[in-house]
């Protein structure tokens, strides 16, 4: 019998890889004999570049670069043994290196995350994963793409600063200066949203706020993203302002699509291509995934959900083992069994605490586990 064990991260507790082993160490308490096939995974966002280093093999490596205001820092991204680049924006440009009374999306750049994807270049990586969740930026890619060489001018051919802000001024793009091994290499981008750039569905709109951004900020970071797309239209023909996904971290998902010609995809199918899991779920007789919470955001594409709904694709039972189940998603459970899931187990049940399940999360994992094979093999046989 084969199990294969395929979890995100219980996120400000354990990786992939410790739920992982974990969860193993349970299956093997059930099912002694079983063969047991471990795939630590992510959907895009924190924990994408451990997960599929993990899976995968490879290194992480640590550069300078600027966090979103401009100051140096350090920050790591992943480097695979197959040679693909596994980048999370949110290590230099995320909303969590700014404390509450710096979020000024007027000001914030993502230009650090250029300088990640430039250090990779130079590596040697032609081939890049780039997660794009938890911004702080509202500035569409800018500040990435002049990290990479290309160069964005106001009408006195000055060069713009960084910042959201900043493209109000923009009069236009020369991309004579990038960076051209960025020609040569390609580009996958992790997005769960579906906003266009601009709008009352747009980057500024619908997440501008939470960055720190006023009304009326709002109102200006729009238009400005509006100027950059008719720009990047005119001097990229590049026409990405309607296209899903580009107002994803304000606004990078169009950058992403404009300055490095990337395909977007949900983050969950771009972890599941690149560690090869629907090959490796072939012939087994269980999945076992799991992630720190499944609530309602688990339906619109998670890792569980994405899971879940390959597994039932090759008919494959799946047993769901989270930290917590929310018991306010209305339908929650319904859906899951729908999509494939026959049990769905919690740590934070028969009276566990969250502080008990995050300090003793590895037995707890293993200790569900185990029950859950139990009861599968009792029910199969």
């Amino acid at each position: 019998m084969k199990i294969a064990i395929a979890p995100d991260s219980f996120k400000g507790s354990l990786t992939a890889a410790q739920v992982c082993a974990a969860v193993a160490d349970g299956v093997r308490k059930a099912a002694p004999e079983a063969e047991i096939i471990c795939v630590p995974m992510a959907d895009g966002g924190e924990g994408t570049v451990q997960s599929l280093i993990d899976g995968l093999g490879g290194i992480v490596v640590e550069c300078e670069t600027d966090d979103p205001l401009g100051r140096p820092i350090k920050a790591v991204y992943g480097l695979t043994d197959d040679g693909t680049a596994v980048i999370e924006m949110a290590q230099a440009s995320g909303l969590t290196l700014l404390s509450e009374n710096e979020r000024d999306p007027m000001k914030t750049s993502t230009c650090g995350t250029g300088k990640l994807i430039k250090d990779a270049l130079e590596w040697g990586a032609r081939e890049f994963i780039i997660g794009i969740g938890g911004s702080a930026t509202n500035d569409g890619g800018a500040g990435m793409a002049q990290a990479l060489g290309y160069g964005l001018f106001d009408a006195t051919d000055e060069e713009l600063p960084y910042g959201g802000g900043a493209l109000a001024a923009l009069a236009y793009i020369d991309g004579s200066g990038a960076d051209a091994k960025i020609g040569v290499s390609r580009f996958t981008v992790a997005c769960d949203v579906d906003n266009p750039l601009c709008g009352p569905r747009g980057a500024s709109a619908v997440f501008g706020p939470q960055k720190g951004a006023t009304p009326d900020q709002v109102q200006f970071l729009d238009r400005a993203l509006a100027k950059l797309a008719e720009r990047m239209k005119r001097d990229l023909g590049r026409d990405v302002a309607d296209m899903p996904g580009a107002g994803a971290a304000g606004g990078l998902g169009a950058g992403c699509m404009a300055f490095l010609d990337a395909k977007l995809m949900r983050g969950v199918d771009i972890v599941i291509k690149a560690t090869g899991l629907a090959e490796k779920l072939s012939g087994a007789s269980l999945v076992i995934t799991g992630e720190g919470r499944t609530d309602s955001q688990t339906l619109g594409g998670k890792t569980a959900f994405g899971v879940a709904a390959l597994a039932k694709a090759q008919g494959i039972p799946v047993v769901l083992i989270s930290g917590s189940i929310s018991a306010d998603a209305e339908g929650l459970l319904d859906s899951l069994y729908e999509c494939g899931v026959v049990r769905a187990r919690a740590l934070m049940e028969d009276g566990v605490t969250l502080e008990y399940a995050i300090q003793n999360g590895e037995a707890l994992l293993e200790a569900r586990a185990m029950s859950a094979v139990l009861e599968f093999l009792t029910l199969r046989d």
